[in-house]
């Protein structure tokens, strides 16, 4: 869960960037967010795979 908070961390600070007209930061922080939130998806489905198959007992 640190991971997805990290990317809401990144996206609330993309937001902040944006709404006061520092477009180059609010850009860099949204592209970190979007990353960190796709390897939590990744992560994510490869341990919900796992525990449906090969986990369960």
């Amino acid at each position: 869960m640190t991971l997805l908070k990290w990317a809401l961390l990144f996206f609330l600070v993309s937001v902040v960037a944006g709404v006061l007209g520092f477009t180059g930061i609010s850009a860099a922080s949204a592209d970190i967010a979007r990353i960190l939130f796709y390897i939590f998806l990744v992560i994510f489905l490869v341990l919900l795979i796992l525990g449906l198959t090969i986990f369960r007992v």
